[in-house]
């Protein structure tokens, strides 16, 4: 057989001007290990030693706007929401023609918020390296991370090289470059269900839905509803990527209304519905608020039933009032659906602690939320309820039923 090439190209993106050193740096890194290096310039005010291959002024052309304009601004903020918009066009525009197979931003505070828009804007399986000193920091909204995002964190690397800050800047060139040529992007051979989930421990439906849809002919992608997968869920769903969801366990949508940090954004359960993608959808979990272990019980849920499922993540259960508020949120993004929804409403319970006798079964907390769902489902949305619970046999075998009639009435094909 031929010996197969593993060159590939990276992006490098970065402030020039001030981090030449560190850029350069990437750079020599990934071509000693064999790799192509292109590079961009997102500086404002000064100009890199050396040239690139795409300055700031294309940078900032590409989004519609100049250098000039971001300087007249006098405003570091708007003129950084210019370079990243530019950024953000240029890179997608180059990832098209073939430019780059994958890229590497390096940055503070300002070049992490340029590299979250520039990373959403390329596609599911693109590497999207972002080494940043502020890494995994709270401060970054799960809302603007692309699905397959890596960060790496900057250690050290506020100004200068240093040998701490080669550590980092080494592992990430070594990354971008062996997932750039090691990566097996989505080849869309089949139709895509995205599910949401979570635990075997609580929910079970999977088990029995994902080899069923596999053999209906349907490529089957199950996501942890824990914000971060539910994140993700949402990032493709706004692409067009999935033929249909089956969105079964909505309960991030519960705990960003009561703050917790297990946030998948405030579009939760709706991207789906925008992008005209069918939805079955069900109330797994959904009433349950999940929070950091860690972090002290925000007041107003403290003295309520609670379940530690780890170091990291404590469940409470809603109120009947707040379960029905759930509803009634529920049922409103749904209601910006432009293609069927179905509504599958197990009314004996949505996950496996709330069956009757179990450790936070609460009867008038979910005859609250049934009733909410009865009172706000919208017109669009076809509700089918069943005398069954979510880990139930018949709530699958529903499921299904509603998948093999939207195949025969042409709603998904195969």
């Amino acid at each position: 057989m031929p010996e197969t090439t593993t060159d590939r190209t990276i992006l490098i993106v970065g402030t020039y001007d001030t981090k030449q050193d560190e850029l350069g740096y990437l750079a020599q890194v990934i071509r000693a290990q064999g790799g192509a290096v292109r590079t961009m310039d997102v500086s404002v005010l000064g100009d890199p030693r050396e040239p690139v291959d795409y300055s700031k002024h294309q940078v900032a052309d590409a989004g519609g706007s100049s250098i000039a304009e971001a300087i007249a601004g006098e405003d570091e903020n708007l003129a950084m929401q210019i370079m990243a918009r530019g950024s953000a066009a240029l890179a997608a525009r180059l990832f098209a023609e073939g430019a780059f197979d994958g890229v590497v931003v390096l940055g503070g505070s300002m070049g992490t918020d340029l590299a979250l828009d520039l990373c959403a804007a390329l596609p599911l399986g693109v590497p999207k390296y972002i080494v940043s000193t502020v890494s995994f920091s709270p401060m970054i909204p799960p809302e603007r991370l692309a699905a397959d995002v890596q960060m790496i964190l900057w250690a050290g690397g506020l100004y200068g090289l240093n040998s701490v800050c080669k550590a980092s800047l080494s592992q990430a060139a070594g990354a971008v470059l062996g997932a750039a040529r090691a990566v097996e992007r989505p080849t869309r051979d089949r139709p895509l269900i995205g599910m949401t989930s979570f635990g075997k421990t609580v929910l079970r439906y999977m088990v029995t839905l994902k080899p069923a849809l596999e053999a209906r002919g349907f490529e089957v992608a199950v996501f942890h509803a824990t914000g971060m997968g539910g994140r993700a869920f949402e990032s493709l769903a706004a692409e067009g990527a999935f033929a249909a969801v089956l969105d079964f366990a909505p309960q991030e949508v519960g705990n960003h209304l009561h703050g917790s940090a297990i946030s998948a954004g405030p579009d939760r359960m709706t991207n789906a519905g925008k992008a005209g993608i069918p939805q079955i959808v069900s109330i797994g979990c959904y009433d349950l608020v999940d929070l950091v272990g860690w972090h002290e019980m925000p007041a107003h849920l403290k003295d309520r039933p609670a379940h530690a499922h780890n170091r990291l993540l404590t469940s409470v259960i809603m109120t009947p009032d707040e379960r029905r508020e759930m509803a009634r949120v529920m049922c409103e993004r749904l209601a910006l659906a432009r293609a069927p929804v179905v509504f599958l409403l197990p009314t004996q319970g949505g996950n496996e602690w709330d069956r009757p006798g179990g450790p936070l079964s609460d009867p008038e907390g979910l005859a609250a939320f049934v009733q909410g769902v009865r009172d706000f489902c919208p017109a669009n949305v076809t509700l089918i309820e069943m005398d069954a619970h979510i880990n139930d046999p018949l709530f699958s075998d529903s499921a299904l039923s509603v998948v093999d009639d939207w195949i025969a009435e042409g709603v998904l094909t195969r």
